[in-house]
C-alpha cells in the first residue's frame, strides 16, 4: 500500500509517495518528532520534512570511521554519513523549493519562507549506537569552505529569535541546539549554514560520548543545488 500526499503552495506542486513498509520500519524504530509526537499521529504539514527524508534516505553500508556518500538516482540529491565508534551522523541535502514548500505549508509569512529558501539546509540525523549517553551541540559544528573561511552552523535558538522578531511564534523543524540522548535513540531536524546553493565545504563536527570528545570531518559536502538536476 502507498500513501500519496500532495502539497500545493503557490507555484509548488510536489507529490510524495511513501510505501507502507517504510512507515512500518519507521514505527519499529520509534521515530519521534520532538519529544513526544509519533509521526503517525501528526498532521500532514508537520510530517512533511520527515516524509521527504524517507524518500531521500538510502541504506548506506558504512565501515567504522569512514564517510559514505550517496547520490539518489531519482532526485540527484546527495547525502553523507559518517560512522564512528558508538554513533553515526548523516547530512541529507534539501532543495530550496522543498524547504520553501514545507514552511509555506505551515502558513508562515512570505518573508520567513524566502529567508529559509536562501539557506543551505540539511536534514540531519544522529544515532546513538553506544551503551552510554551521547551529547551534541550545534554550536560546535562548522563548514570550512575551500578558501579556508569557517562558517558556523546556525543554532535553532537563533532562528527562533529571528522568527519571533517577525512576529512568528514558530519553534518547530530545526535540530535542537544541544541534546543528550540515550543508547539506541536517534535525533533529527534541519540544520542550516549561510552558504549559497551548490557551495562545497568540509563539515567539521564534534560530539561527546562517555565523557570524551569525538571530532570528525566530512570532506567535500555540498549544499543542495538551486534546482534539481
Amino acid at each position: 500500500m502507498r500513501f500519496r500526499a500532495p502539497i500545493r503552495q503557490n507555484r509548488y506542486n510536489i507529490h510524495l509517495t511513501i510505501k507502507r513498509h517504510t512507515l512500518d520500519k519507521v514505527r519499529a524504530c520509534g521515530l519521534l518528532i520532538g519529544a513526544s509526537h509519533n509521526i503517525e499521529t501528526m498532521s500532514l504539514p508537520r510530517r512533511l520534512p520527515f516524509l521527504l527524508w524517507l524518500l531521500l534516505l538510502p541504506s548506506l553500508p558504512v565501515m567504522a570511521d569512514e564517510v559514505q556518500q550517496y547520490r539518489d538516482p531519482d532526485t540527484g540529491l546527495m547525502s553523507w554519513r559518517v560512522q564512528q565508534s558508538g554513533f553515526s551522523l548523516q547530512l541529507v541535502q534539501m532543495l530550496p523549493d522543498y524547504v520553501a514548500a514545507i514552511y509555506s505549508s505551515r502558513g508562515l509569512p512570505p518573508k520567513l519562507i524566502e529567508r529559509m529558501r536562501a539557506q543551505c539546509v540539511f536534514g540531519t540525523i544522529l544515532t546513538n549506537d553506544s551503551d552510554a549517553t551521547l551529547t551534541y551541540r550545534v554550536a560546535d559544528w562548522r563548514a570550512v569552505t575551500p578558501d579556508g573561511v569557517t562558517h558556523p552552523f546556525r543554532a535553532k535558538s537563533t532562528w527562533v529569535a529571528e522568527w519571533a522578531a517577525m512576529g512568528v511564534g514558530f519553534r518547530w523543524s530545526m535540530l535542537a541546539d544541544e541534546q543528550s540522548f540515550a543508547p539506541g535513540d536517534w535525533m533529527q531536524g534541519f540544520t542550516t549554514v549561510e552558504l549559497a546553493p551548490d557551495s562545497e565545504f568540509d563539515f567539521v563536527f564534534s560530539v561527546e560520548l562517555k565523557d570524551e570528545r569525538h571530532d570528525g570531518r566530512m570532506a567535500k559536502v555540498r549544499c543542495a543545488p538551486a534546482q534539481p538536476s
